[in-house]
């Protein structure tokens, strides 16, 4: 199959290189003739008697013929293609070169005017209008595409050919001037087919008409600043020859648009040139109309009126055309770009955006569909992530979810790429070449401080505009935007997230001050409660008793002794309920022995069977020890009410700078949910809280339950 390719490949290149060679060899006569006939034409009386205006055509036909010969294009294939339009232009230099020798020859003296010379010039002169009327609606390639066209360049060629015939029966000569004139009409009803081929034009082909455009809009540009310059102060007087020579701006445009290094560039060069030409007629109008139609018009250099009105004009013109620039250069964008915009002006909008908070999601997606219609794309795609795995966020048009692999030996690859094409794209990401092998394409690295953040890639198709090194340029300044937006709304989202902590935390503080507040005044109320009902009582029985006693002892001292025991016997009672009550509070034996022996104490008077395991365990400040005493305990408690008949293991150790403990039975569990909606968790929760610790419930149905906490031993009190 490789073999019949090859082949096939050398049978359509035979012919190609034939074409081009016979193409060629044709140009190459043509050049010859017309570097005959422009020779006949200044040897007819020298150079001496040559006028200026004549010069410069002669010098115009040349340069015509040096662009028609003149082929850059790098491929046989490409140069066969446009060897129709360098045949136009060589032909075209032909003709004028005949139209001037002949008219040379014509009024040389040597001949009548009614020679055959005068028919020559005449004849060819409107043929020069009628070739440069095809070679400018052929443009350009020099093809003419549809029937309308060739009907209009056949009508053309037909109403040259009368003209010129009759207007030599009466015996009528046109000058240069006179086919200068007849050739801007031409040019002028070609403009409208020029823009509809421009419009549909890709490519190399729109590059070259946007050359072609420059050097018209400049050679325009010429012609309007010297015609004003001599209707104001008659300068340059040979103003038909100036003109005329401003217009070898054109070739050299079309030379500019067949160099591969310039021909990418003509797109923001034209709008430049276009709106620079829109200024001249705004400033020559105003300039116009202030000079000469005040009637003032200067009569010497030092005619001082007109020097200030021309100052007055140059500010009228400097004030009007800053409203008018915009919309100059609005109007010349969608000339040379048709309905969209400049590629660069995707950056400006871009930030723009940035400043009106919009969401990252409908910030990208603006971002694709400005990307695909300032740049003429097929598709517009990003991708994001942060690990191995890159998602399509966004595409336009929408393709759905994708996502790509992007491994740990390619993302440093990636992420210090520029803006690369398909040839890159293949070796390190080709995944994104699957189903566009074909297509132009490019992808630039999102990304910030050596840290890869995503990709933009976008897409055209293989017959458009090749990407410039503007588009790249916009793509890379673009991408670097993206990904300090990326950037900065990572922080935001991490900023965002520590504040709903803070939040959080500070609300659960607040909470827990307040349930301690709470709990310590139910405490003091407990304990003022258990004071007045019961020592309280008994103290105030014990006074009464003692008044007794001694009215008592004074009339029977046996009576008074055993009231003095049974006092005795209440006293010791009274002691013993200040101890408990004392206990409850804070109990003794933690201030005196430390944790381990204070739950011991609590393990023997607990109903089950609790055993304490500590390991490494000493002394701590009194907060640390009677917040895990009391969660210990509670517990406990709750452990004697649920899990009747159950085994419960105490345990305690440190471990990574903190102390903790677990509190586990095997008895048949509970609902944790339900259990963290209960005073005991929460206090618990409000102890260990208020010293930064923390405390976990984990219970299955029948599987028992577990209670761990752990406090974090910032400073520890021993002795």
């Amino acid at each position: 199959m490789d073999g019949t390719v090859q082949e096939t490949s050398a049978a359509i290149e035979v012919p190609i290189a034939a074409a081009s060679k016979s193409g060629l060899l044709l140009r190459g006569a043509l050049f010859i003739f017309t570097m005959i006939a422009l020779s006949v034409g200044l040897r007819v009386h020298g150079t001496r008697g040559i006028a200026p205006v004549d010069a410069v055509a002669f010098a115009l036909a040349l340069v015509w013929a040096l662009v028609g010969m003149v082929n850059a294009h790098e491929s046989e294939q490409t140069s066969a293609r446009f060897s129709t339009f360098h045949l136009l232009v060589t032909t075209d230099a032909l003709v004028a070169a005949i139209a001037l020798t002949a008219a040379r020859l014509a009024v040389s003296g040597h001949l009548s005017p009614g020679s055959a010379a005068r028919a020559v010039a005449t004849v060819a002169s409107f043929l020069v209008t009628a070739i440069s009327f095809h070679l400018l609606i052929a443009l350009p390639d020099g093809r003419l595409a549809g029937t309308a066209r060739r009907s209009a360049v056949f009508l053309v060629y037909a109403a040259a050919l009368g003209a010129g015939i009759s207007l030599t029966l009466v015996h009528h000569s046109l000058s240069v001037f006179d086919s200068a004139v007849s050739w801007s009409l031409a040019s002028a009803v070609a403009i409208v087919p020029m823009r509809g081929r421009y419009l549909l034009a890709v490519g190399h082909d729109r590059e070259r008409l946007q050359w072609f455009g420059i050097g018209a809009a400049s050679a325009a540009s010429v012609a309007l600043v010297v015609s004003v310059l001599h209707l104001l102060v008659g300068w340059p007087a040979p103003l038909g020859s100036v003109v005329v020579g401003g217009t070898v701006l054109i070739p050299l445009g079309l030379l500019a648009g067949g160099a591969r290094r310039l021909e990418a560039n003509g797109g923001r060069l034209l709008v430049q040139v276009m709106s620079i030409l829109g200024f001249i007629v705004v400033v020559s109008a105003i300039y116009l109309v202030v000079v000469l139609g005040l009637g003032h018009s200067p009569k010497s250099s030092g005619d001082k009126q007109v020097l200030a009105l021309s100052m007055i004009a140059t500010g009228i013109a400097a004030v009007i055309f800053v409203p008018v620039r915009q919309r100059l250069l609005s109007s010349t964008t969608r000339f040379v770009y048709g309905a969209r915009e400049a590629p660069d002006e995707v950056l400006r909008t871009f930030g723009s955006r940035l400043t009106r908070a919009i969401p990252m999601d409908e910030l990208l997606l603006q971002l694709a569909e400005s990307l695909r219609k300032t740049m003429g794309l097929t598709c517009a795609e990003i991708y994001t992530g942060m690990g191995e795995v890159l998602e399509r966020a966004v595409s336009v048009p929408d393709s759905g979810p994708r996502s790509i692999v992007v491994t740990s030996r390619e993302r440093p690859v990636v992420t210090r790429a520029g803006v690369s094409g398909s040839a890159w794209t293949s070796v390190w990401l080709p995944a994104l070449l699957e189903g566009r092998e074909n297509e132009q394409l490019r992808v630039a690295p999102i990304s910030h401080a050596g840290e890869l953040l995503g990709l933009v890639v976008v897409e055209r198709r293989a017959v458009d505009n090749s990407f410039t090194e503007e588009d790249d340029r916009v793509l890379t300044d673009l991408a670097r935007q993206v990904g300090l937006a990326f950037h900065n709304s990572q922080l935001d989202t991490a900023l965002q997230t520590t504040l709903d902590e803070l939040r959080k935390q500070a609300d659960a503080l607040r909470e827990s001050r307040a349930r301690i507040v709470a709990s310590g005044d139910a405490e003091r109320r407990r304990v003022e409660r258990n004071l007045h009902d019961g020592a309280q009582q008994r103290l105030v029985a014990l006074a009464v008793n003692l008044r007794l006693t001694r009215d008592i002892i004074a009339d029977d001292p046996t009576a008074g002794d055993e009231m003095l025991e049974q006092l005795a016997g209440e006293v010791q009672e009274t002691i013993q309920e200040l101890r408990e009550l004392a206990h409850g509070i804070y109990p003794p034996l933690l201030v005196d022995s430390g944790l381990v022996e204070a739950l011991r104490a609590a393990g023997n008077r607990n109903p089950l069977s609790v055993e304490v395991i500590a390991e490494g365990i000493g002394r701590y400040s009194s907060e640390t020890e009677a917040a895990i005493y009391f969660c210990c305990l509670e517990a406990l408690q709750n452990a004697a009410k649920h899990a009747v008949g159950a085994h419960v293991e105490v345990r305690l150790w440190e471990e990574s700078g903190g102390l903790l403990f677990s509190v586990s039975d095997d008895g048949p569990g509970f609902d944790v949910q339900k259990a963290q909606r209960g005073h005991g968790y929460i206090n618990m929760a409000d102890r260990l809280g208020a010293i930064g610790g923390t405390v976990r419930w984990d219970s299955e149905v029948g599987a028992g339950s577990h209670v761990r906490g752990s406090v974090p031993l910032i400073s520890e009190v021993t002795s």
